[in-house]
């Protein structure tokens, strides 16, 4: 079996370099994920450190592109291209398996049906350039410092653990459908609550009634301008902060595995928003 070939490449090598793409995805997505939000957050799918998307494309993307690493700018598009793909299929497997979206990219430009845009493709371009001169090359050496058998036992025990993490993983994310409707309901009636809180305060900044002569000074008063902007800025954090804390604290209700997905994956719910919106579109109509 280790023999066998993909496009001249056996698969010893091939299933260790998923397995080290997959962990350097890993890598990458949890360390740039926990320094935006200020915690350790675990980005990959299972509780191990594996995030194989990344594997398989960077996988793919080499065994595909290899007739072009001559040519730099090919490369960029056909990783652009390939990596994009990848990503699209993905997103509708996933969604159509756990009906649940893993990722959202609506708020970005030039997107398609929130699965894959403009800025993520160039990024993917700009990845495969990166892999071809600097990852892989680093990659293959690192395979040859350990024995041969030391690697295939490594990768069949990698991969049994693998299998029972994704299986314990997977029955989680299956009824992730079922906590969603339920977690949004109380969201939103949280949501209606700050609402009703941010306009009260919001009215509690009001001017008192003064002369207009009076008002026209402080108008142009910048320092008083300022000031008011900076106490409208901080009534909207302290309701996001809190919004915050409170869809925290849902999650923390649930078993690890949902928790982890809650906070690692906040677009969980995209799907049934969507789904909600239209039934409301539906009842107006």
């Amino acid at each position: 079996m280790w023999s066998m070939t993909v496009n001249g490449t056996d698969v010893y090598h091939i299933i260790n370099w998923f397995f080290i793409y997959s962990f350097l995805g890993w890598v990458w997505e949890t360390l740039y994920v926990s320094l935006k939000e200020g915690e350790y957050v675990n980005r990959g799918f299972i509780n191990g450190p594996l995030c194989t998307i990344y594997g398989w494309g960077a996988v793919s993307v080499y065994l595909i592109l290899r007739p072009l690493e001559g040519n730099l700018l090919l490369l960029f598009l056909g990783g652009s291209a390939v990596a994009t793909l990848l990503e699209y299929i993905t997103a509708v497997l996933m969604e159509s398996i756990f009906h649940t979206s893993w990722w959202d990219y609506s708020d970005k430009k030039f997107n398609f049906q929130g699965r894959i845009c403009l800025g993520a493709s160039v990024g993917w371009g700009f990845f495969t350039v990166v892999l071809f001169r600097i990852l892989h090359p680093a990659v293959e050496r690192l395979v040859d410092l350990y024995p041969v058998l030391a690697g295939e036992i490594s990768i069949c025990v990698i991969s049994v653990l693998y299998f029972c993490d994704f299986c314990y993983s997977a029955y989680s994310a299956f009824h992730l459908k079922e906590r969603i409707p339920l977690w949004e309901q109380q969201l939103e009636k949280k949501q209606v609550e700050l609402m009703l809180k941010v306009n009260a305060k919001m009215n509690s900044l009001n001017l008192p009634d003064v002369s207009l002569e009076t008002m026209r000074e402080r108008l142009e008063d910048i320092e008083f301008i300022r000031s008011m902007n900076e106490k409208r800025q901080s009534i909207r954090d302290d309701i996001a902060a809190e919004l915050k804390s409170y869809r925290k604290s849902l999650s923390e209700k649930a078993g690890h595995n949902t928790r982890r997905f809650f906070r690692a994956y906040p677009n969980l719910n995209r799907g049934y928003r969507l789904r909600h919106k239209n039934d409301k579109k539906h009842k107006r109509s």
